[in-house]
């Protein structure tokens, strides 16, 4: 399902979960099993596997790892609540407060914007697991540049 300009929506360029996988192909988010799995009219989830390829030697999920999913989803947020045929959002600054550790599954990022303005957006990303326990909470800040 592609959504674009409905009253009330973030996205100036249609996005849809499959647009999303495609460009992700052959990228860290592939690298890492990151999967996008909801569009909302002012959101956008990921989720990503905790396993050896996000684990760190303790055993439980790196913070790096939080942090590329947070950016992962923030940023193609992003890319799609700007008309791309004339703009593109990279990132600028990201902060990442951890708060709960987890060893196994899956977490879930859920990307909503704090601020979309003409010349940086800044994004909250809340990520949680199964049990929609807060693992760590994310602020990313994206430089929007014209093409």
């Amino acid at each position: 399902m592609e959504k674009i300009g409905k009253k009330g929506s973030i996205w100036k360029t249609p996005i849809s979960l499959e647009m999303i996988s495609k460009r992700g192909e052959n990228t860290l988010m592939t690298h890492l099993g990151i999967e996008f799995t909801d569009i909302g009219e002012d959101y956008l989830i990921a989720r990503m596997p905790v396993d050896h390829r996000t684990c760190q030697p303790l055993g439980i999920m790196h913070g790096g790892a939080s942090c590329v999913l947070a950016e992962t989803v923030g940023s193609f947020a992003g890319n799609f609540a700007v008309d791309q045929n004339t703009h593109y959002c990279v990132g600028l600054d990201i902060n990442t407060n951890h708060i709960r550790s987890i060893q196994e599954g899956y977490v879930y990022g859920t990307a909503k914007p704090y601020h979309l303005g003409r010349s940086t957006q800044v994004w909250s990303i809340e990520i949680r697991d199964k049990e929609n326990r807060l693992i760590s909470i994310n602020r990313l800040t994206l430089s929007v540049l014209a093409r």
